[in-house]
């Protein structure tokens, strides 16, 4: 299948037009990170490549000769290293070779774990910008350039119904969107779960009870945009409730789904709660209601992680609910204060008064119950604070990223 343009594309460029720092691209299994950077690399060393892995385990001199650092070059050349993070020692590999090489090559480190290169002793603190990287959404059917930093969110934009139809069905990562074939789509995610679950937490976490494990991703696939209930969820698999938060936080290290917890800030006789757990790929949940719900959490995890990467603030996303069980789905907040609150519905629906209520509270200045099932509206949704409005779901996601 012939390889598109990504949005990601335009944050690489940007990336080695303004920094030398390395850049660290992360994101699930097949979301398209190693077609994407070698559009932008002129080498590549993929530690599951039997001869690359010798090279990396030769030591920094070696490896930067085989990489081409001692050629000359009009520009600096650019080197992909792929699921690099698999090797124990991956962070001192590349700090040793950006102190010997760095003024001759720049680097792109891609990896479908989570690549945390701040944390524990070697770090690379000073050395490196990431970047988070997500299925398609709405907005990047429509345009793959980098957002204006003065306005962050985008004009609205129409694109072409067939591709919002085909996110709704297929998911949003490359394979079974582009495809678009129902068998192809359900063959896919069956293996890609399966890889995950196996192979991923075999290779990269302590976990030896694989097939507790394997039970814990078959019962999160079925509660997406549901409460994660700690207690009951660790007596269904049969573990401790410490035990479970491990789990849970493996499979979200692994991208098969996150968490979003409940913001309480502002929030009168707020209930702190549990978390919502949503897949990554709400392709195959059947129930439209939480696939509506998953539709959305996707796209706005994907705004406000990757307005925080480019550097246009600090962005966070929750969930509102106080013990009057007055419950909103999302919070998106701008540098600490809430931003916009949207309530998902799949089918339209008086507003509901939980929406004005927390707005009204918090001060938030855009209120939104977004609908699925509705058709495109010419109209800016940021254009003009105020009360609760309704907007369709191809309106409101058209202008996140």
């Amino acid at each position: 299948m012939e390889a598109v343009p990504r949005f990601y594309d335009a944050v690489l460029l940007e990336h080695f037009l303004t920094s030398r720092a390395m850049a660290l691209v992360s994101g699930p299994r097949h979301v398209g990170k190693t077609v994407t950077c070698r559009r932008h690399a002129d080498a590549r060393c993929d530690w599951d490549d039997l001869a690359d892995r010798e090279l990396v385990l030769a030591g920094p001199a070696r490896l930067a000769a085989g990489l081409g650092a001692d050629r000359l070059s009009k520009t600096f050349p650019v080197v992909l290293f792929d699921e690099l993070h698999r090797f124990p020692r991956w962070k001192p590999l590349l700090r040793r070779l950006d102190d010997a090489r760095g003024d001759r090559l720049r680097f792109i480190v891609a990896g479908s774990g989570r690549m945390d290169a701040d944390r524990g002793r070697d770090r690379l603190t000073g050395r490196h910008l990431a970047y988070r990287m997500h299925p398609f959404s709405v907005a990047e059917t429509v345009r793959r350039d980098l957002p204006d930093p003065q306005r962050v969110t985008r004009p609205p934009a129409a694109g072409d119904a067939a591709d919002f139809e085909a996110l709704w069905r297929h998911g949003g990562y490359p394979e079974p969107f582009l495809r678009r074939d129902s068998r192809f789509s359900r063959r896919w995610r069956a293996r890609r779960v399966e890889q995950l679950v196996r192979e991923d937490i075999r290779d990269l976490t302590q976990i030896r009870q694989r097939d507790q494990m394997s039970l814990l991703g078959q019962r999160l696939a079925r509660t997406s945009a549901r409460q994660l209930v700690y207690g009951a969820r660790a007596a269904e698999i049969g573990v401790a409730i410490d035990t479970l938060r491990r789990w849970v936080a493996a499979l979200c290290d692994l991208h098969l789904g996150f968490l979003i917890r409940p913001w309480w800030r502002g929030v009168r006789r707020s209930l702190r709660r549990e978390p919502r757990w949503f897949l990554r790929d709400w392709g195959d949940i059947p129930d439209e209601g939480d696939r509506a719900e998953t539709f959305v959490a996707c796209h706005l995890l994907k705004a406000v992680e990757g307005w925080s990467d480019l550097g246009l603030g600090r962005f966070e996303l929750g969930y509102l609910r106080d013990k009057e069980r007055r419950k909103v789905d999302f919070v998106v907040a701008r540098d600490g204060r809430p931003w916009f609150l949207a309530d998902v519905r799949r089918r339209r629906e008086p507003v509901g008064a939980a929406l004005a209520y927390h707005q009204a509270q918090l001060g938030a200045p855009f209120a939104f119950q977004v609908v699925v099932d509705a058709n495109y509206a010419d109209a800016d949704c940021f254009a003009a604070p105020g009360p609760p409005r309704v907007v369709p779901a191809r309106t409101f996601l058209s202008q996140l990223l």
